[in-house]
């Protein structure tokens, strides 16, 4: 059967069809759509949101020691949050195939970084497959799972953005039986004490070995030969655009890009002319082509920052410039917190408290943005708590208030433990956690503290100011940041606090199916406004500035934040 599959969707279905039992992820653009589409479509697997990508990699290594077929997917960040468990699990007995989708982002279109996880398959010794359409993300899921029992590895899925969310056209398949789970004792290849793993790192060198000898035979990895003047390396969406830049050139084209297939390469470059290696991002092929000795060009023309197009690949080849289409002018439209969102009031409250504020991962990083300028840093997922507290140690008392703000979801996922350090080591700092009962920036996604599986299970539900009493915080308040005044106060008390402290600013995502929004729009008495611009501060879309007044538009769902904090008492409307 034919259908019409975004990439992450025919990763699903590759799932479905290869007999996966159990899937687990993180949530994180642009890999979030294919446990949703697991979870969805195909109700024989076992699917979960993990707090974080370690655990998911670990849940389904687990799954996989006891037989069954099982998928871990998280985006390109998350793999350094997995990286623990990715480097000792291929030195472990695979039963059951296990495959890491790692979803890169080239150029960073909802990322903080733009790092090229093909690194990640050869730091740890394990094979990775990169599709370069709907079609091959669906095959190479299947292939991955064959290649990961066959060579007893976990394989690595290497997906971008393009691949990710385009669509194409998908033939589909028959699903193969899941395996039947059994539990089975092998503590020697299992227990990574010094004494196993030292015996298993031999059988990790041989493998990676057995597998360069598939790479060079494998289909995967095909020569396509045309004219010879102009050969090709390419993977993935960059073998895509160097097709339509040089329909009439030789390819090789790399679906399985690791192991190196060199005797593949060294065959291939000797039927050219000149050869080049067009990939997005690092080096990877290029570097590993020149260690062959073989001349190539690539980066020297190529650019390393951002995605390639197939005008930036020929006019690189060509040598016609950079390839880069200049861009009309457009009014700037920068990305905004929706209008009656919580985070958004929360940080203006902080904001009016002078405070340094380190920022995390989510909706609220876009508070960094004028007019609302909230944010101070931001590095990574969890990282906002341990700022503070590292800034606060090192100023001492006395100084800069410190502050940091982090969303549930994030709290979850890596800000637990940087709350129980900043408790156990006694910082002074007032951490704000935005409670707004969601992972919102990826699409609204369950995690601990809603009380839903992925699966529409009811579970536990934790309490949050339990929860961060537990961890040793003493000083704790939890307040509804559409109350302004409150919130300021609280805010200004929490940074006073000879002590760490913590907010809990709690109220649903605008966004939510279930969320009461009051339905009313306001509006601003014209007669009434000074003109001050107090209500643009907030940085909200519905409000607007005309005719030296503020105005508001029809995106407003009734908050009444802008109402709270006009000094003129200008803006109202009827409930």
């Amino acid at each position: 059967m034919k259908k019409i599959l975004s990439g992450n969707e025919a990763v699903a279905r590759g799932a479905y069809e290869a007999g996966v039992s159990f899937a687990s992820a993180y949530p994180g653009t642009p890999s979030t759509e294919i446990l949703e589409t697991i979870a969805r479509e195909y109700k024989g697997i076992h699917s979960e949101w993990a707090p974080n990508e370690k655990v998911a990699l670990e849940v389904a290594s687990g799954a996989s020691y006891a037989g069954v077929r099982a998928i871990a997917i998280m985006k390109h960040v998350g793999v350094n949050v997995a990286a623990d468990p990715l480097m000792s699990l291929p030195y472990t007995l695979t039963r059951g195939g296990i495959v890491l989708v790692s979803a890169d982002d080239p150029e960073l279109f909802s990322s903080q970084n733009e790092q090229d996880n093909r690194h990640y398959a050869r730091f740890a010794k394990i094979p990775m497959l990169e599709p370069s359409t709907s079609q091959e993300a669906l095959d190479f899921t299947k292939e991955a799972f064959a290649i990961s029992e066959s060579f007893g590895t976990p394989v690595m899925l290497r997906t971008t953005t393009r691949i990710s969310h385009s669509m194409g056209v998908v033939e589909t398949g028959e699903p193969r039986e899941p395996n039947t789970p059994s539990l089975e004792r092998h503590p020697a290849e299992l227990v990574m004490l010094p004494a196993n793993a030292r015996r298993r790192h031999p059988v990790l060198e041989e493998r990676i070995v057995a597998l360069k000898g598939y790479a060079d035979t494998s289909p995967l990895n095909r020569i396509e030969m045309n004219d010879p003047a102009i050969g090709i390396i390419a993977s993935g969406v960059a073998y895509q655009y160097a097709k339509e830049a040089f329909p009439g050139a030789s390819f090789l084209k790399l679906g399985m890009p690791y192991p190196f297939p060199d005797a593949k390469v060294r065959e291939f470059a000797s039927q050219v002319r000149e050869l080049w290696v067009v990939e997005e991002l690092d080096p990877f092929m290029e570097d590993q082509v020149k260690a062959l000795g073989l001349g190539c060009r690539g980066k020297d023309r190529i650019p390393i920052c951002g995605e390639l197009t197939p005008d930036i690949v020929k006019a690189a080849i060509s040598g016609a410039g950079t390839g880069k289409a200049a861009q009309p002018v457009l009014p700037g439209r920068p990305p905004s917190m929706c209008p009656g969102c919580p985070h958004r009031s929360m940080l203006w409250s902080m904001k009016r408290n002078k405070c340094f504020v380190c920022g995390d991962i989510g909706c609220y990083t876009l508070g960094f943005l004028p007019p609302l300028d909230a944010i101070d840093t931001t590095l990574c997922m969890g990282a906002g708590i341990n700022h503070a507290h590292g800034i606060s140690k090192v100023l001492g008392p006395g100084t800069e208030k410190i502050a940091a703000v982090i969303g549930d979801s994030t709290f979850y996922h890596s800000g637990i433990t940087g709350l129980l350090n900043l408790a156990y080591n006694r910082g002074v700092a007032l951490v704000v956690i935005l409670d707004n009962s969601t992972t919102a920036m990826t699409g609204a996604q369950n995690h601990p503290g809603t009380g839903i599986t992925l699966e529409g299970q009811q579970t536990t539900s934790l309490d949050l100011e339990t929860l961060v009493k537990a961890l040793g915080i003493e000083w704790v308040r939890t307040i509804d940041p559409y109350r302004v005044k409150e919130a300021r106060k609280t805010v200004k008390e929490g940074l006073e606090y000879d002590g760490p402290a913590v907010i809990i600013s709690k109220s649903p995502c605008v966004l939510l199916k279930s969320r009461n929004v009051s339905g009313r729009m306001l509006s601003v008495d014209a007669d009434a406004c000074t003109g001050c611009k107090v209500c643009i501060g907030l940085g909200c879309p519905a409000i607007e500035f005309q005719d030296e007044k503020a105005h508001i538009n029809e995106m407003c769902v009734g908050c009444n934040v802008c109402a709270e904090i006009c000094p003129a008492d200008a803006i109202g409307g009827d409930v």
